[in-house]
């Protein structure tokens, strides 16, 4: 085993940083007081071609794997920005560059690679299925050459900021089904050609995130853009899952170790009753254990990375990754928020909106209890559980 990055890798990781220097902590901050989307970041991650990582180089990306696109968005985190307004891009290429065929990958891969199309919206989450995918009921009805969507997904982030948006969509009744994960297909939907057949309303949450109801209504999509074979889309869109859960990961882990930094400065700096505060093993030893917890899960964020690259199966790895990933970065936000005091919840000092941000990375885009049955089933070999 080498735990040491390759210096292609460290190359990665120092050039993200050095874009995310220009984007100070107020560029940050003000986006998210006026819930705005980080177009200038974006644009500029796109021109120097971070976003296109995953596109083989024949298409114009970069060619390489998860494990060198987790370095990308762990930096952007780490920095103090938000590597959700972006993140998207890179695992919805999975399902395409898996399971789409020749024509689909000539058409969208080069405009998306070279920043002429932005492909940011993942659209499976419904309100009345949530994380029981196999329930959702946006139906999907073939008419001649093209399908005729119709339906409501909900929580779907950047609708508004993409071209393009994959689509999970019901193509056989659910009581028709003897496999209950058959029936449903994957789409590319070209938002630009929609037109008042598909209507976004904005859902206001609880940080800068650019989520939104979205409905359909007699939405016609092309038949040459159903990706895969029909009715074997979730099966499809799990090429999906398990890099969003690395990905995912990674921006935990940024967080993470963002707050370490925070935490660690500040005790340093901060002096009460004639000593730094770091020099008091009350908030000390919180630091160093938050510390652990990271460097733990970064190392199964690793792992999975590098089987998923192998293209060796990771469901388990992927799911422990999230879970360790989300649960220490959210270890750290609380002990940042307890070493700053009253000064944690001042916009000025970012804990507050890093709060916020990393909260959401224990409950999205998979719950922990759902992480949690699969391991205690699939893994360990326990009773279905749901």
């Amino acid at each position: 085993m080498d735990f040491h990055l390759t210096d292609e890798q460290q190359f990665i990781r120092e050039a993200i940083r050095d874009v995310c220097q220009k984007y100070q902590a107020s560029y940050w901050r003000k986006l998210d007081l006026e819930n705005e989307y980080p177009e200038e970041f974006v644009q500029e991650l796109t021109r120097l071609g971070w976003l296109s990582i995953l596109i083989p180089e024949e298409y114009g990306g970069g060619g390489l794997g998860i494990v060198e696109a987790s370095i990308v968005l762990e930096e952007i985190n780490r920095s103090g920005g938000h590597g959700a307004a972006c993140h998207a891009q890179m695992y919805t290429m999975g399902t395409l560059l898996r399971n789409g065929n020749a024509s689909q990958k000539d058409r969208y891969l080069p405009s998306v690679a070279a920043g002429d199309l932005r492909f940011q919206a993942f659209a499976v989450t419904e309100p009345d299925a949530g994380s029981e995918t196999t329930r959702i009921e946006t139906t999907a009805v073939r008419h001649g050459d093209h399908y005729v969507i119709n339906g409501e997904k909900v929580f779907i982030s950047r609708v508004l900021e993409s071209d393009l948006m994959l689509l999970l969509a019901r193509t056989t009744p659910y009581a028709d089904l003897e496999d209950k994960t058959d029936g449903l297909s994957v789409f590319i939907v070209d938002l630009r050609d929609a037109g008042d057949s598909v209507q976004v309303q904005p859902i206001d949450v609880m940080l800068n995130h650019h989520t939104n109801a979205v409905f359909f209504d007699n939405l016609e999509v092309p038949e040459e853009n159903l990706v895969g074979v029909e009715g074997k889309g979730f099966r499809h869109i799990i090429n999906s899952w398990n890099p969003e859960r690395i990905l995912i990961a990674a921006e935990a882990i940024g967080d993470g170790r963002w707050f370490i930094d925070k935490s660690t400065k500040y005790a340093g700096d901060r002096v009460v009753f004639g000593r730094q505060i770091g020099a008091n093993q009350g908030v000390q030893f919180p630091v160093a254990r938050a510390y652990a917890h990271i460097e733990a899960a970064d190392l199964i964020r690793y792992k999975a990375a590098s089987m998923f690259d192998r293209q060796e199966s990771c469901g388990a790895e992927a799911n422990m990754a999230k879970l360790l990933a989300g649960e220490a970065a959210w270890e750290a936000a609380n002990v940042a928020m307890d070493i700053h005091g009253g000064y944690a919840f001042a916009r000025e000092f970012d804990v507050e909106r890093k709060f916020r941000e990393t909260r959401l990375l224990s409950s999205a885009p998979v719950s922990t209890n759902m992480i949690l049955s699969y391991l205690g089933q699939h893994v360990l070999g326990m009773p279905r559980s749901y």
